[in-house]
């Protein structure tokens, strides 16, 4: 589906009715990272409409050539909500980028955000961060990706196995040779955002404790900001956590949904 935002085209695939849940990816993949990983969540729980975009410059979103930050970013995907989501309460659920940015959805718009969640969260400075070690491998990629792709699996995952292989074949490397990288250069040249304030509502925040890419010590002193959260650090996870560790990342999101309920019933 494409919504026309501020003159520029975004797309997205949608899931379901019901409350609205928009999933925002990291960089550098698109909407399938996301839907694979939050799907099975949704399998046995009617009642959420899944809002999956793909950010500009990756998957079919492309860079507006007015765009000279993610601030512009952001209002993108503000205006994505308001031409999907209208006025309805929804909740946001973002990974690495994607997490950063649904902070800055929550802090413009608390009054209708019922629910954030955040997954291996990219902060405004990383800290504490372990060099990449794979934990656990017993799955040769040599003869099943190409180069350029066995780079890419072998840096992601700290966890190598034919599972994770499969994930990452179904929802990580198509997004690959779509990725717009000077769209994306100019986008970050100006990636901070201004900074967010505390937000109240039902907060999920998972990190793993391989993360090579934004580690786990600054999604600690994000707690401080929500006052609701959960906070959850997985071992044996790095920044591809939702493929390493399926089973705890759908049983705390599965819970995080159950509050973000209960909270929208009060």
């Amino acid at each position: 589906m494409e919504a026309q935002v501020h003159g520029g085209s975004v797309h997205y695939v949608e899931c379901g009715s019901g409350t609205p849940v928009v999933a925002l990816h990291g960089a550098g993949v698109d909407h399938r990272e996301m839907v694979g990983a939050l799907e099975p969540v949704f399998r046995d729980r009617p009642g959420c409409r899944r809002v999956y975009p793909d950010l500009p410059g990756m998957g079919r979103t492309p860079v507006p050539d007015w765009f000279r930050g993610c601030e512009d970013v952001l209002d993108l995907l503000l205006g994505l909500v308001d031409a999907v989501v209208c006025d309805e309460e929804f909740a946001v659920v973002g990974h690495s980028f994607g997490a950063y940015l649904a902070r800055a959805v929550a802090d413009r718009r608390p009054a209708q955000v019922a629910g954030l969640a955040l997954i291996c969260p990219l902060g405004e400075e990383a800290r504490d961060v372990p060099p990449h070690a794979v934990l656990h491998a017993s799955v040769d990629v040599a003869d099943v990706l190409d180069p350029a792709e066995q780079a890419q699996f072998r840096d992601y995952f700290v966890v190598q196995t034919p599972d994770t292989l499969r994930r990452f074949q179904e929802h990580v490397a198509p997004a690959l040779p779509l990725v717009d990288r000077d769209g994306l250069g100019r986008m970050f040249e100006r990636w901070r955002l201004s900074s967010t304030s505390a937000y109240t509502g039902p907060t999920l925040i998972v990190a793993g404790r391989q993360d090579a890419t934004v580690g786990y010590a600054g999604a600690w002193e994000l707690v401080g900001r929500y006052p609701r959260a959960t906070f959850a650090v997985l071992d044996r996870a790095g920044h591809a956590l939702p493929h390493e560790q399926p089973g705890l990342f759908r049983a705390l999101v599965a819970e995080w949904l159950d509050r973000v309920d209960e909270h929208r019933a009060a």
